[in-house]
């Protein structure tokens, strides 16, 4: 083998200086700077290539390439060489300093001269392998992918770990999460998959189009909306009754006539903080102690457009007060259809809020409605239960504040939520 040096003001100069000489035969060994870039002196760096004395002479036969092919073809063997060693750190499972660093810095014995700039017609396509790079390496901090990985009948790419630890992390239920990988990576074209970024927009957008949600209405002309919210004690229906009322009342294009009922009599503290907003808001409202009553209620707030009710809370598991509320339900003789809206928190795992459900279900759940999202950082919960039970999510409750912490469901904000966290100015 016969060694040659090439040198240049920058790597990437002296590398195409070989190039032009030995065309793409010769093999890197050492890149080194040999002259410090001072005032009115220019740095110098020098590259030693190996290269079999049999080829040279054919090199030299061979025609040579233009400025534009050499360019080209030195930048696609500089990002191979990068890739190359992106992948040996991968095999040692560390993490290190930046593969360009050598091509970007000075040299150790020069650590104090000033950094080297690369000539502009490069800077974007070695950009662009940066971020590549950079990639890779966050592929590697999420810590030996391929060991962990889950055990699914398709195999999840490194690419994909970022995205699998997010929405595992969130709460979602394992089993939905790993279909949701599967339908990805079913769906999701080869191209897209090359970077974690690519791959958390597809898989928002997965996200969006499985989440159910009930857009608001309101009612047509002549037609009242009946809403009875239901759940567990210390959820928030309350004051989640007071932000609807307040919102149907004056937040709205039309301010709408708004009149409660109140089932929950077993708390006298929810009858009088309830009676306390009706007055604040001037709106009318009924107390019913018994079944029978329940019809009469609603027919004494018939002229309102909006009928809100407030029902005692109980554990899920306590059945003679759920199946009280069932009584009044079916006590109902008048002509309005209700609408049960089980409200929930957020701050609780899947498997409670799956068997909150199942205790509420036979009142017939229409809608979902969460409260407490500013008090938890896990939002795939909520994502698992509407996608497992295919009811519709109507409202999210984002505080305390009456009628202002109040959201109208979407899977943008849900979604959001899920991925990066909750946020109030976004809210």
């Amino acid at each position: 083998m016969k060694i040659l040096t090439f040198t240049g003001r920058t790597p990437s100069e002296a590398l195409k200086k070989a190039k032009m000489e030995i065309g793409d035969e010769g093999m890197l060994i050492e890149t080194k700077e040999i002259q410090k870039k001072a005032l009115g002196r220019e740095a110098l760096y020098e590259i030693v290539i190996g290269i079999d004395e049999a080829m040279i002479a054919s090199s030299k036969v061979a025609k040579p390439l233009s400025k534009q092919q050499s360019l080209k073809e030195e930048t696609q063997d500089v990002l191979y060489d990068i890739s190359h060693a992106a992948r040996q750190i991968s095999e040692i499972n560390k993490v290190v300093e930046d593969p360009l660093k050598e091509y970007m810095e000075p040299s150790s014995e020069s650590k104090n001269s000033s950094s080297v700039f690369v000539e502009p017609k490069e800077l974007k396509e070695i950009k662009t392998e940066i971020n590549k790079l950079t990639d890779k390496v966050k592929v590697i901090q999420n810590m030996f992918w391929e060991e962990k990985a889950p055990s699914l009948q398709k195999h999840i790419p490194p690419e994909f770990s970022e995205i699998y630890k997010l929405a595992m992390q969130s709460g979602m239920n394992p089993e939905h999460l790993d279909m949701l990988m599967q339908i990805t990576l079913e769906h999701m074209p080869l191209k897209m998959r090359e970077n974690s970024a690519t791959v958390k927009r597809y898989f928002q957008t997965i996200l969006r189009k499985m989440v159910p949600i009930r857009r608001e209405s309101v009612p047509s002309v002549g037609a009242k909306k009946v809403m009875m919210l239901v759940g567990p004690t210390g959820v928030g229906k309350t004051t989640s009754i007071a932000k609807l009322a307040a919102r149907y009342s004056f937040l709205m294009e039309k301010k709408y006539k708004v009149g409660l009922v109140v089932l929950d009599t077993y708390r006298i503290g929810a009858v009088e903080q309830l009676m306390q907003y009706a007055r604040m808001m001037k709106l009318g409202i009924e107390t019913v102690v018994d079944p029978p009553e329940f019809s009469h209620a609603l027919e004494s707030l018939k002229y309102c457009d909006y009928i809100l009710i407030d029902t005692m809370g109980s554990s899920p598991y306590d059945k003679n007060k759920i199946e009280k509320i069932y009584e009044c339900l079916h006590a109902n003789t008048t002509e309005y259809s209700v609408d049960v809206v089980l409200v929930m928190p957020s701050s609780i795992k899947y498997e409670d809020l799956k068997v909150t459900y199942e205790n509420f279900a036979s009142l017939g759940i229409d809608t979902l409605m969460f409260t407490k999202l500013d008090e938890t950082m896990g939002f795939g919960n909520i994502f698992s239960l509407a996608y497992e039970t295919k009811k519709p999510i109507s409202y999210f409750s984002v505080g305390q504040e009456v009628p202002e912490d109040l959201v109208t469901a979407s899977s943008d904000f849900l979604v959001e939520c899920l991925l990066h966290g909750f946020n109030r100015s976004k809210v």
